[in-house]
């Protein structure tokens, strides 16, 4: 038994009244924060065509925070691989692992991360091709970043023998059978789509076999956090979460919003049912709320690590937020699942 790993994931979002570039130094203000705070690893999403998420050159938004950090793990939640090749992913990733050595994570999608068009315009191939090859794109990068004994004649140069770690992602039960085939670990995106995540952990965790990189399963889990000094100010807080998803189901591309005292009036009853459905693996409340929140998922699921989203508008409170949840989680213990 020990303390519940914790990390962090951001999708970067523009708040409202500020510009790209605030968003950028947001984002690097809040991986120094969680860094202080204890987070085992700070990943940056890929999205395109959103104006309100600058998540689209993930790679270089991974170096600046890089840059801007000494000791957490920095890495991509994920690099959408249909809209990539895989030795150009080995090649930034390997450049990225050389420059800063144990401290760059690979998580990898096989969803477009945008709308249909952009992935269109994206592609490298035609869309269903793409999709269908993740498996294939995933065994290459492994391939890539071996050891130069096993290289073949195209090599990733740099990336060769720098064995980066590769996490799977996934919203599904198809991402689940595909990490455990492989032995790698887990990440579930719980915070968007929770609709398959039990039948997703336990498939992967039935399934798992052991391998070169990983000897029993790592199930990560991703979950919204929300925790604030009181219940009452939780509620508040957490509109702008709901306006956020609000967005996603009308598909609107308005900056991340202030709280509101209440969602009454903004969103349709079908609307508020569509985005309690996609945010349902939130946890909110006070410390005290929070922590009795997260034993009681943990009593059902066990995850191995918990991975943080935190829509909050006001900064102070979104680092607040993220440091109520480590010292939750110091008190929250793990225990891996063995197959």
């Amino acid at each position: 038994m020990h303390a519940l790993p914790v990390s962090a994931l951001n999708l970067a979002p523009v708040r409202q009244g500020e510009t790209i570039a605030d968003a950028i130094d947001a984002m690097t203000r809040l991986a120094a924060s969680v860094e202080e705070a204890g987070y085992t690893r700070y990943w940056i999403a890929e999205h395109h065509n959103t104006p309100t998420l600058v998540s689209s050159a993930t790679p270089l938004l991974i170096q600046r925070t890089l840059e801007e950090t000494t000791s957490i793990r920095v890495g991509s939640g994920g690099m959408m691989l249909p809209n990539h090749s895989p030795l150009v992913v080995a090649e930034q990733f390997g450049t990225l692992a050389e420059l800063y050595p144990d401290r760059v994570d690979l998580g990898l999608g096989r969803a477009p991360g945008t709308d249909m068009n952009t992935a269109r315009a994206l592609r490298r191939t035609h869309m269903d091709t793409a999709v269908h090859s993740f498996p294939d794109d995933v065994q290459d990068l492994l391939h890539y970043f071996g050891p130069p004994e096993i290289q073949g004649k195209v090599k990733a140069h740099p990336g060769v023998g720098t064995g980066v770690p590769l996490y799977i992602l996934g919203s599904s039960t198809d991402s689940a059978v595909l990490a455990a085939r492989l032995g790698l670990p887990y990440a579930f995106a719980a915070h968007f789509a929770p609709q398959q995540m039990e039948a997703a952990i336990r498939i992967y965790r039935e399934e798992f076999q052991p391998s070169e990189w990983l000897e029993k399963p790592h199930m990560i889990v991703c979950l919204n956090v929300i925790a604030m000094e009181s219940d009452e100010e939780a509620v508040r807080e957490q509109t702008t979460m709901q306006q956020f998803f609000l967005n996603v189901v009308r598909g609107t591309q308005q900056p991340l919003q202030p709280p509101v005292d209440s969602m009454d009036g903004i969103w349709s009853p079908q609307e508020k049912a569509m985005s309690q459905a996609m945010s349902s693996m939130t946890l909110a409340g006070s410390e005290e709320t929070v922590s009795r929140q997260l034993q009681e998922f943990q009593s059902r699921f066990t995850a191995d690590e918990i991975m943080v989203v935190s829509y909050i508008y006001d900064e102070e409170k979104q680092h607040a937020s993220y440091r109520r949840f480590a010292e939750i989680a110091k008190r929250t213990s793990s225990s891996q699942t063995t197959t």
